[in-house]
């Protein structure tokens, strides 16, 4: 009996792709394919039901955590030490997942390798897009005002997380600033909801591998070869990109906590197995906190404060896809970008990747508003649907590696480790 969870559900990765591949009408066609197509969404029924399980729970652990996370950093100085330089550090970050976006994207120019029989497609297809809406136009100020959660319910039905991640700042900030024993029912009520979002994930991790399974199978049966064949160079080239990213990541790793990239990338595989599997940055939040904190030796104060925030604005991985795909379409449709427009698509691409909700196949929505800022016809994401998925799930890969650099670095920024019992207590006391 295999008791590893990551050996489980790599062998659920790879069975499923198999008994897609046998079901698939564009693979081995083992059945017709209106029966291929009908199996598929009960084929996957479990793994949906695992990503609703994650998605219930998501909204308070990612408060409770990032609370529980400031609350326990023992005093306004250590939250202000991590805060002030996580930001930037993230930003820098998104900006060099960008421009490596760009980088590969021109040196490969995907666009030309496409057959005009893919481009064709597009209009038999273009339906699936007709829902995506754009954002509306909005002035700066009132982008910066909207960041306050007025309406959290709102909040809720966008998907915008970061919303919540806010609110809980506020929460937690306020709560160092109040009487200890005012503070402490809602300290206790975190810790409370923290538990018990992390008992429902971990009902939900022991359907994992199943998930894994009924997820790879049905994209694998509705893709086959084809659309993977036709689209080869656009995966490879941010595939590629995420690669160069993830060496990056390597070197920060190296330099900030002197460890070796197979030791890091040996502590972390079991949280990139699972992201890999789930495209969820959210469903192995806990997991990566644990991580963070066994293998990694982060401080829990470090853990369950960046990590939370991570999954929300850190996606660096999904930054360098869209900035991918962008110019994949540019090349396709013949649109010439100059080099305004391409810093114009840098900076709305590092914007729209903030904030983006840590759930499967966000990214499309978050790429069709890009587009449109861009004169790229909506209808081009429907030739890259097809693939998606599979691209989603290597880029959340990606950035849950990030979340797990950005502890080691403030770990390493803040002292932490470095930080005496003593000096520890006397920070306790700053308010």
């Amino acid at each position: 009996m295999i008791k590893q969870l990551w050996v489980q559900v790599l062998l659920g990765m790879v069975l499923g792709v198999l008994f897609g591949l046998i079901l698939s009408p564009s693979a081995f066609a083992l059945v017709s394919e209106s029966v291929a197509f009908a199996m598929a969404p009960w084929v996957a029924l479990i793994g949906n039901i695992f990503l609703a399980l994650i998605t219930m729970v998501v909204v308070p652990l990612v408060m409770s955590s990032i609370i529980l996370g400031i609350t326990s950093s023992g005093s306004v100085y250590m939250l202000k030490s991590i805060g002030f330089k996580i930001a930037p550090y993230f930003v820098f970050t998104t900006i060099v997942a960008v421009t490596i976006g760009i980088g590969i994207s021109y040196l490969i120019q995907p666009g030309d390798f496409v057959s005009s029989t893919m481009l064709e497609s597009i209009q038999s297809t273009t339906a699936t897009v007709k829902s995506v809406h754009s954002m509306k136009e909005v002035s700066i100020p009132d982008m910066i005002l909207s960041l306050i959660p007025v309406n959290t319910v709102q909040a809720k039905l966008d998907g915008n997380i970061l919303a919540f991640v806010i609110l809980s700042i506020f929460i937690g900030v306020a709560l160092m600033n109040i009487k200890e024993e005012d503070a402490k029912p809602l300290i206790d009520l975190a810790r409370a909801v923290q538990a018990f979002s992390m008992k429902i994930i971990d009902w939900a991790m022991k359907l994992a591998p199943y998930a894994v399974f009924g997820l790879l199978a049905n994209i694998t049966i509705k893709i086959g070869f084809d659309a993977i064949s036709s689209m080869s160079v656009y995966m490879l080239t941010v595939i590629l990109g995420l690669l160069i990213l993830l060496f990056f990541y390597l070197v920060i790793v190296y330099f900030s906590s002197n460890i070796s990239p197979w030791k890091f990338l040996s502590q972390i595989k079991e949280v990139q197995l699972m992201a890999f599997s789930t495209s969820s940055s959210a469903a192995v939040m806990p997991l990566s906190m644990k991580t963070a904190e066994e293998k990694l030796n982060v401080p829990s104060s470090i853990s369950k404060f960046v990590i939370p925030l991570g999954a929300t604005v850190n996606m660096d991985g999904t930054a360098l896809y869209q900035v991918c795909a962008a110019i994949f379409l540019t090349q396709l449709f013949g649109i010439e970008l100059s080099l305004v427009e391409l810093v114009i698509l840098a900076l709305t691409t590092v914007g729209a990747s903030i904030g983006s909700p840590s759930t499967p196949g966000v990214g499309i929505v978050i790429l069709a508003t890009i587009l449109q800022g861009i004169g790229v016809p909506v209808e081009g994401v429907a030739l890259i649907l097809g693939v998606d998925r599979i691209l989603d799930m290597c880029r959340t890969t990606i950035n849950v590696t990030g979340d797990l650099t950005a502890t080691l670095v403030m770990k390493k920024l803040t002292n932490f480790s470095n930080t005496s019992e003593k000096a520890q207590a006397r920070m306790i006391g700053v308010k």
